[in-house]
Order: C-alpha cells, then sequence, then structure tokens
C-alpha cells in the first residue's frame, strides 16, 4: 500500500505576529475541503515535551528537533501539518524541509512595535519587566526566513493570508 505524503507549513515569524491566528484560520479553511490537517502548535507542544521551559538555546534545540520529528512522521504517514511556531532560528526551520518533502516556509513580517501592542500572551511585557531575557526579536535573535515560499504581511487579515497558503499549496501540487 503506497501512502501520498502530507504537506507541512510552517508558519514562522515573531511572537504576536499572527501566526497562530493564520495558523487556525488555515486550518478552518482546509477542513472545508476535507483536507485533514493537524496544527503542532508550540505552546502546547511544549507542555509536553519541555514542561517547565527554560528557552535556552539548548533547551529550544532540543524542542524544535523533536517538534521537526514528530511533523515529518505524521506527514510520512498522509497526514498534513501546520506548524505554528515561531522557529527563530533558521536551521530548525531547514532541519524540517530536509525530512518532509512536502514543505512551505510561510513568513509572517509584522513590526516589533505592532507585535508589541497585541502581546496577548504578555511576552513583552514580561521581557521589559525583567521576566524574561529570550524573547526572539526583542532580546534573543529572529532569523527571517531566507527563501520562503511566501511571506506573508502580518498586519493583513488571518482570511487573506490563509487563501495566500492554500494558491501556493494548489500551486505546488499539494492539494
Amino acid at each position: 500500500m503506497n501512502i501520498r505524503q502530507g504537506f507541512a507549513v510552517w508558519i514562522t515569524g515573531i511572537p504576536a505576529s499572527g501566526k497562530s491566528s493564520i495558523a487556525s484560520e488555515l486550518r478552518t479553511r482546509l477542513n472545508a475541503l476535507k483536507i485533514p490537517v493537524v496544527v503542532l502548535e508550540s505552546d502546547e507542544m511544549r507542555a509536553i515535551l519541555t514542561p517547565h521551559a527554560e528557552y535556552s538555546l539548548e533547551e529550544r534545540d532540543r524542542f524544535y528537533r523533536a517538534l521537526v520529528l514528530i511533523g515529518a512522521l505524521v506527514t510520512r504517514h498522509g497526514i498534513n501539518v501546520i506548524f505554528d511556531a515561531t522557529a527563530n532560528r533558521q536551521l530548525y526551520r531547514d532541519h524540517a524541509r530536509s525530512l518532509i518533502t512536502n514543505f512551505i516556509e510561510a513568513y509572517v513580517q509584522c513590526p516589533l512595535d505592532v507585535c508589541m501592542k497585541r502581546d496577548p500572551k504578555g511576552i513583552y511585557r514580561s521581557a521589559a519587566a525583567g521576566k524574561t531575557a529570550t524573547v526572539p526579536g526583542m532580546q534573543s535573535l529572529y532569523e527571517k526566513p531566507l527563501h520562503p515560499e511566501i511571506t506573508l504581511d502580518g498586519q493583513e487579515r488571518p482570511e487573506r493570508s490563509a487563501d495566500a497558503i492554500l494558491e501556493k499549496l494548489k500551486q505546488l501540487l499539494y492539494i
């Protein structure tokens, strides 16, 4: 029996850029098309893989290696994946690309000041108060994608971004 490989869309960008809203909308649209998809959301996965997260470089490396491996295993079994994760280093996303045949990197570009105003999880407030020192794009490096398949405007409506990703999936014949 030959199982068709699933695809993976890695939605990356600094915290509060709109990744989760886009991932949620994309999942809704794919489900409406009867295309099954699993969202690997970093906060949910951290609760399992690194329940007492310190966000050190070593811990991030371990976390993203595990996240990528899970996504690769799932896609090999014909299940589509949306990675909803900052993945602040290019090597994390490149590792996923090397293991997943049908892969799209979707970069959500959004100005830091806009993300800081949104701050739904209080990440930037925590950093400003000195409670954390590892916020990607602010205190830690966020490596913008070198060659994303698609760049999205984090200030656009998530529906528009989801439509753009769907169009890219169609162009690449992943759906």
